[in-house]
């Protein structure tokens, strides 16, 4: 039997591809007598093989042949896939050529291995239709994730044919997205021979605002310019700044949380990857998604000059920063860059000496919106522990939980959110 998988117009030189070449071949020459029998069965159980170890990395179940190619058909970005995630159904001949393509898949879909199986003599395919997992999720997918394409997948093999095919694809498309930025929500850079590599980051922690103990105005902040972000509205960079553990970073994530379904994805950089900012930018600039450069713990020593760069990327180059872009800092330091006495008598001795400063708090100038996370005051710290507490099922008397938690910040850095947390794990752990 002839496959058509050759003739394929949109979906070619797709990652993983290489199973369905091997699979393809099988399929048109199991029963061939050009090559030899013992060779076809080696190269099929070798297919099996790669599929088992997707299966493993993805935390697949079911027909494992219909999830390797709903995997391809999702995570492939092509003029068609694009498109639909920006506006859904598409117009013009693109459509002619997409039913084209999935008719292939169609028929990749209903393929019989049953003659293949018996031919070769090989018991090897049966394990690929009714494969039971061990309801977990892989390093590969989330368990969200996982069961967005295990649910495309049963609908794309109960398609009638390749116009319902399409229909349902190209409603994953624009429900979903296509790739890795549509699927995953938060990702981390690489530098590859290449340029920027964009990877997933696939365990992210959940957490969400509510989860924060007071900080209502920093959140209001946070989530006002966010909102905006998202919507298509103006919005500005945002600097989070203030004491060591009092939810900066956290508060990014539960941002992330809230809006990822509404098209937020986040990047996070580091400051020596701050040469690969345009090349990634240029990567997300147009796509559908909303992007926040996420930069944590974001300072400079006086010696480091990164941060010219950095003012360059975020305003003040020739090219104007997308509108699908923001970036995103937390800091210990209000002003970002490490500032000593040396710098007052360095100025004293310049001529011009608000020159001097300009040059260092420009950087700052750049975020549109500072929010400060200071450490709470005794009576806050108490109420986030009480609050923590209550959450993770702590039963103490009060008095008693107070009177430890407060012994406790005296020695584990003081009066702040991490320390009241820190507090709760030890409780959790020992009771």
């Amino acid at each position: 039997m002839r496959m058509r998988t050759n003739e394929l117009m949109l979906y070619r030189h797709m990652e993983d591809g290489k199973i369905l070449n091997d699979m393809t071949f099988l399929m048109e020459n199991y029963n061939s007598d050009y090559y030899n029998t013992e060779d076809l069965k080696g190269l099929l159980y070798e297919c099996v093989n790669a599929i088992l170890e997707m299966t493993v990395s993805h935390g697949f179940e079911g027909n494992l042949w219909h999830n390797y190619l709903t995997c391809l058909l999702a995570g492939h970005e092509n003029a068609y896939s694009t498109s639909c995630e920006i506006v859904g159904a598409v117009e013009g001949s693109v459509n002619e050529v997409a039913l084209h393509d999935f008719e292939v898949f169609k028929e990749l879909f209903d393929y019989d291995f049953a003659p293949m199986e018996k031919e070769l003599k090989a018991d090897c395919l049966a394990v690929l239709s009714h494969y039971k997992g061990n309801c977990g999720h892989g390093k590969v997918f989330n368990r969200r994730i996982r069961d967005r394409i295990l649910s495309l997948s049963q609908s794309l093999a109960a398609a009638g044919d390749a116009g319902e095919f399409k229909n349902i694809l190209t409603q994953f498309y624009k429900e979903f997205g296509v790739g890795k930025l549509g699927l995953h929500k938060a990702f981390r850079v690489e530098h590859a021979e290449g340029g920027a590599k964009i990877i997933p980051i696939t365990k992210i922690a959940h957490v969400h605002l509510d989860d924060l103990v007071g900080y209502e105005i920093a959140k209001e902040k946070l989530t006002a310019n966010t909102e905006a972000f998202v919507e298509g509205r103006r919005a500005n960079n945002c600097l989070l700044f203030g004491d060591a553990g009092t939810g900066k970073s956290s508060s990014i994530k539960a941002i992330l949380n809230q809006y990822y379904d509404r098209g937020l994805r986040m990047i996070e950089v580091y400051k020596h990857q701050f040469q690969d900012l345009n090349d990634i930018i240029g990567q997300v600039k147009n796509r559908n998604y909303k992007f926040i450069i996420y930069m944590d713990d974001l300072s400079f020593e006086e010696f480091e000059i990164e941060y010219k760069y950095l003012k360059a990327v975020i305003e003040g180059g020739l090219e104007r920063r997308p509108e699908n872009v923001l970036i995103y800092a937390t800091s210990n330091r209000r002003h970002l860059i490490r500032e000593t006495f040396r710098d007052k008598a360095d100025r004293d001795e310049e001529l011009h000496t608000n020159d001097t400063v300009q040059e260092k708090l420009s950087l700052v100038a750049r975020f549109g919106v500072t929010i400060y996370f200071g450490k709470p005051e005794k009576k806050e710290f108490q109420e986030i522990v009480r609050q923590l507490a209550a959450r993770n099922g702590i039963d103490m008397p009060e008095d008693e939980l107070l009177l430890a938690a407060n012994k406790w910040e005296l020695s584990h850095g003081g009066l702040s959110g991490r320390t009241a947390q820190q507090f709760i794990d030890y409780l959790a752990g020992t009771m």
